[in-house]
C-alpha cells in the first residue's frame, strides 16, 4: 500500500532524491541525464523556486 502524500508547506525546505527503483540506473545516458538538468533550470526560475 503506498504511503501518504507529503505536505507541502511553502517556505519550508525539502529533501529530494531520486532513485531508480530496484536501484537501477535512472539515466540511460549522459544525454538523458543533461536533459533532466536542463528542464530543471528552466523550471526553477520559471516557479521562482531556490535549489541549494
Amino acid at each position: 500500500m503506498p504511503r501518504l502524500a507529503r505536505l507541502d508547506a511553502s517556505g519550508v525546505l525539502h529533501y529530494v532524491i531520486i532513485r531508480g527503483m530496484e536501484r537501477r540506473n535512472i539515466f540511460e545516458d549522459n544525454k538523458d541525464r543533461d536533459n533532466l538538468f536542463k528542464r530543471r533550470g528552466e523550471l526553477l526560475p520559471a516557479t521562482q523556486t531556490s535549489c541549494y
